[in-house]
C-alpha cells in the first residue's frame, strides 16, 4: 500500500481501469492512479415501456445491475424508476444516445452528466483539490480524502509547469512562419515552413519540460490540427497527451442562438493527463485570465479544460447538478417544466423585470454609488426562491409579505443551497478587496476570482427562466424580480429619509448625493439603514469626484439608464454604454476617448480638447496605423442571408472569394473605405492601400466619441455631422 498527497489535475474514464486520476504529487512527480467508479442512470415512464427497456439493457454485453427504485424528482416528488448501474463509466457515453433513439417516450435521468460532476458529488473532489490517496500495487485507489475546500480564499497553489505556444501572426490574417514557445527557461522559435525537424524538436521540448498546462493561441482551431496532420504525414507520434494510451478528445465547432445573439464556439482539442487552454477559444479568459479559469473550475467542479471553454451558464448548471446528486435528486436530460398559461394582464403584471429609475442627465459631483452584493442571487438565498419552492399564485412587488405566501420558506431549495457558499465567498472577497492595496500580490488573483463569481451569479438568475435549464421555472424568475423591485424601492426610501437626492437607480444599485457627505464614513449610516430595511448585504462601490449621466443621441430630453461615465475619488475611471465599452469601436477611437477621459479625470478640459484636435489631425495626415482602424463586427447570419450590401456582408464576400469563411457568431474584421465598396476585409492576403481609408467616416466616429465625454463639460455639442471643412489646409480645427 502506497500513499500520495497532491493536487488533482485531471480525471476521465479509462476504457479498462475505471476512472483515471492525475495527481501533481508533493514529491514533484506526476502520477496517474485508477479508481473503480460505477455510474448509475435512471428511466421513468409507463410500466410496459420500462419493462421493454429492462429487456433491452439485459441484452447488452455490459456489466450492469438493473433494479426497480424510488427516487425524488424535483417537481414531481417520489417517482418509480428503472435503475441501471454500469461498472464501466466509459460505457455510458456510447450507450445513452442509442437508448434515447430507441426509447424516445421515456424520461432519462442522470444519464448525460460529466463524470467529474458525479465524482465531485460522491467524494467532494474538484479541480486542483488537495487530496490524499492510498493505492495498492496496481495503483488502484483504496482510500481517497479531500484535504481542502473549494471555498477557501487562499488555497495552496499547485506547482504548475506551463508551456506557451503561439504563432507570430494570426493564422486567419496571414500564414504563420514561426512557432514561438515560451517557458520558465526562456523563449524559442521554430520554423513552420519546410522544417523537417519541427516535430522532433517540439516533441523533445515537451518531454523535457513535461508541462502540466499548455497555453496556446489558436491551438484548438489551427495549431493542434496542423501538428496532428504533420504527425500523420510523417508517421511520428507527438506527445501532446501525458497519457499515451488515450487519444486527444476533439469537439466540433458550432453556432447557436441564445440571449438574443448568435454565439460561436470553435473547435476544441482536450488533452489527457495534461491541460490545454486556448486563450483565443475561451469564453471569459480575456476578462479574468488563468486565475479566473482555475476558480471557475474549482467552484463548478468542471474540469479546467472544460471550464475554460463553456459559458458561465453551463458552470452554474454544473453546480446545481452536483447539489442534486448529493441530495439524491434526479437530474433530467432536459427541462420538463413549462410556463403555466397566463392572461395578458397577468403577463404584464408578473414579468415586469428589474426596477430602473431614469437618471438625472448632466454632470454631478460627490456622488455615492451603492450596490447590493449580487442582489438577485442574494434574494434567491435570503427568500429561498427556487423552482420547487415557488407556488403558482401571482407574485406582486407591491407587498413583499404576499410573496412569502407563495414561496416555501420551510424547506431549503436546490438553487439557494447551490448559491449560498458561492455568494458567501464573493462577499468575503469583495470585503477583502476593499481594504487591499492594488499593489498587493493577492490583488490580481482576488479580482480574477471575484470576476468569475460575478459571471456565475449573474447567470444563475437568467437560468431560472432559461428555456433549456434543467432546473428552471419562469415563475421563480418572476418572483426574484418582484422582490428586487420592492427592495430597491425600500433602499430609495431609506436614502430620501436621510436627506439624500437619488440621481439614478438601476436594478441593484443607487447613485445618491448629499451635500457634505463625500466620505465612506459619512455614507455608512445609509448602508446600515438599507441593510436593516431589506435584509440584504449592500456595499459602497465608491464615491465619484464627478459622474456624468448621458441623454439619448436621438432625443436629448430622454435619459439613457446605462450610459454614463465618471471618476472615483481614487482616480479610477468607470464607463458604461459609451464607445470604449463597445467591441465594434476602432482601437484608435477608443484610445482617444480614454485619453480624453484621463484629462477630464484631472478636470483639464482644455487639454482634453487639444487631444481631440491632435488626434483628428493625425487621422487626416495618415499617421494612424491601419491596425488601429479595424472595426470588429459580429457575423449574425450566413452570407446568403444578407439582403443588403452592408459592410459586414461586403467583407464576408471578399473573404469567401479568397477561400476564407466565417460562421455566424464569429467576428469579421474590416476597415471602412471610400467609394461604393465602403469596406475592406482586414484578413485578405494582399496589403491594404492606406489611401482608400474613409477618413471622413472615422472622423465622424471620433467626433461622436469626443462629444460623448466632452459634452457634459463644455455645455454644447461638437459639430455634427463631420464636415471636411472643419480641418483646413493649415491643419487647424474649429471647435466650440
Amino acid at each position: 500500500m502506497s500513499e500520495y498527497t497532491g493536487w488533482l489535475l485531471d480525471l476521465y474514464p479509462h476504457p479498462e481501469r475505471g476512472l483515471a486520476l492525475w495527481l501533481l504529487c508533493d514529491d514533484g512527480r506526476r502520477r496517474c492512479v485508477y479508481q473503480n467508479f460505477p455510474v448509475t442512470f435512471y428511466a421513468a415512464g409507463p410500466s410496459a415501456r420500462l419493462r421493454a427497456l429492462w429487456m433491452h439493457l439485459q441484452a447488452q454485453p455490459l456489466r450492469m445491475q438493473l433494479a426497480r427504485a424510488e427516487r425524488r424528482d424535483l417537481f414531481c416528488g417520489e417517482t418509480v424508476v428503472l435503475s441501471a448501474r454500469l461498472e464501466d463509466p466509459a460505457a455510458l457515453t456510447a450507450l445513452y444516445p442509442r437508448l434515447v433513439e430507441a426509447f424516445p417516450d421515456l424520461t432519462f435521468y442522470d444519464a448525460d452528466l460529466h463524470i467529474a460532476l458525479r465524482h465531485s458529488a460522491e467524494y467532494g473532489t474538484f479541480p486542483l483539490a488537495r487530496m490524499g490517496v492510498s493505492v495498492d500495487e496496481q495503483e488502484r485507489v483504496q482510500e481517497l480524502a479531500v484535504l481542502d475546500s473549494r471555498w477557501e480564499l487562499d488555497p495552496e497553489p499547485p506547482p504548475f509547469r506551463i508551456l506557451t505556444l503561439e504563432p507570430e501572426v494570426d493564422p486567419f490574417h496571414a500564414k504563420p512562419r514561426h512557432l514561438l514557445i515560451h517557458s520558465a527557461r526562456g523563449t524559442a522559435s521554430l520554423d513552420l515552413e519546410g522544417n523537417p525537424s519541427l516535430l522532433p524538436v517540439l516533441s523533445l521540448m515537451i518531454k523535457e519540460h513535461d508541462p502540466d498546462l499548455l497555453i496556446t493561441s489558436r491551438g484548438d482551431t489551427w495549431l493542434f490540427p496542423l501538428l496532428l496532420e504533420l504527425s500523420k504525414e510523417q508517421n511520428r507520434p507527438l506527445p501532446l497527451n501525458r497519457d499515451p494510451d488515450r487519444p486527444m478528445t476533439q469537439k466540433a465547432e458550432r453556432s447557436y442562438f441564445a440571449y438574443n445573439q448568435v454565439i460561436y464556439r470553435g473547435r476544441q482539442m482536450h488533452l489527457a493527463g495534461r491541460l490545454h487552454v486556448d486563450a483565443e477559444n475561451t469564453v471569459m479568459y480575456h476578462d479574468y485570465g488563468l486565475h479566473g479559469v482555475m476558480e471557475m473550475a474549482r467552484v463548478t467542479s468542471l474540469p479546467i479544460q472544460t471550464a475554460a471553454r463553456v459559458s458561465p451558464g453551463t458552470g452554474i448548471s454544473a453546480m446545481q447538478i452536483v447539489t442534486a446528486l448529493k441530495q439524491g435528486i434526479l437530474v433530467p436530460q432536459r427541462k420538463e417544466q413549462v410556463e403555466r398559461p397566463k392572461t395578458t394582464s397577468e403577463l404584464f403584471q408578473m414579468d415586469m423585470g428589474g426596477m430602473i429609475y431614469d437618471p438625472i442627465v448632466g454632470l454631478h459631483r460627490d456622488v455615492a454609488e451603492v450596490d447590493f452584493v449580487s442582489m438577485y442571487p442574494s434574494i434567491m438565498v435570503h427568500f429561498n426562491v427556487s423552482p420547487e419552492t415557488v407556488g403558482t399564485a401571482r407574485p406582486t412587488a407591491d407587498v413583499v409579505p404576499e410573496l412569502d405566501m407563495i414561496v416555501d420558506r420551510n424547506h431549503p431549495g436546490l438553487v439557494p443551497q447551490t448559491l449560498a457558499p458561492l455568494l458567501e465567498k464573493r462577499i468575503r472577497l469583495k470585503q477583502t478587496l476593499l481594504g487591499l492595496s492594488k499593489w498587493d500580490c493577492r490583488h490580481k488573483g482576488y479580482k480574477a476570482q471575484a470576476a468569475a463569481h460575478k459571471w456565475l451569479l449573474v447567470t444563475c438568475f437568467g437560468y431560472l427562466g432559461y428555456r433549456n435549464a434543467r432546473f428552471g421555472r419562469i415563475e421563480a424568475h418572476e418572483a426574484v424580480t418582484a422582490y428586487g423591485r420592492e427592495i430597491l424601492l425600500r433602499a430609495k426610501e431609506a436614502a430620501e429619509d436621510r436627506g439624500y437626492r437619488v440621481l439614478h437607480m438601476y436594478v441593484d444599485g443607487l447613485w445618491v448625493q448629499k451635500a457634505g457627505h463625500a466620505t465612506p464614513e459619512q455614507v455608512q449610516p445609509l448602508l446600515d439603514d438599507i441593510l436593516t430595511r431589506t435584509g440584504l448585504p449592500i456595499l459602497l462601490d465608491g464615491i465619484y469626484q464627478w459622474v456624468a449621466f448621458l441623454p439619448s443621441r436621438m432625443d436629448a430630453r430622454i435619459a439613457v439608464p446605462n450610459r454614463y461615465f465618471g471618476v472615483f475619488q481614487d482616480g479610477e475611471i468607470k464607463t458604461r454604454g459609451i464607445e470604449t465599452r463597445r467591441h465594434d469601436t476602432p482601437v484608435f477611437v477608443a484610445e482617444t476617448q480614454m485619453e480624453i477621459l484621463e484629462c477630464l479625470a484631472h478636470e483639464k478640459i482644455s487639454e482634453a480638447q487639444a487631444v481631440l484636435r491632435r488626434r483628428l489631425m493625425e487621422l487626416k495626415a495618415g499617421k494612424v496605423p491601419l491596425e488601429k482602424l479595424i472595426v470588429r463586427m459580429t457575423v449574425s447570419r450566413t452570407l446568403e442571408q444578407f439582403r443588403s450590401p452592408s459592410p459586414t456582408a461586403v467583407a464576408l464576400r471578399q473573404l469567401e472569394a479568397v477561400g476564407k469563411s466565417l460562421r455566424p457568431g464569429q467576428y469579421v474584421r474590416l476597415v471602412y473605405t471610400r467609394g461604393k465598396v465602403r469596406a475592406r476585409a482586414w484578413d485578405l492576403p494582399e496589403a491594404m492601400d492606406p489611401r482608400t481609408v474613409d477618413v471622413e467616416r472615422y472622423a465622424r466616429l471620433l467626433l461622436r466619441a469626443g462629444e460623448t465625454v466632452l459634452g457634459p463639460f463644455v455645455g454644447e455639442a461638437l459639430p455634427r455631422p463631420y464636415e471636411p471643412a472643419l480641418l483646413g489646409e493649415d491643419g487647424q480645427l474649429r471647435l466650440w
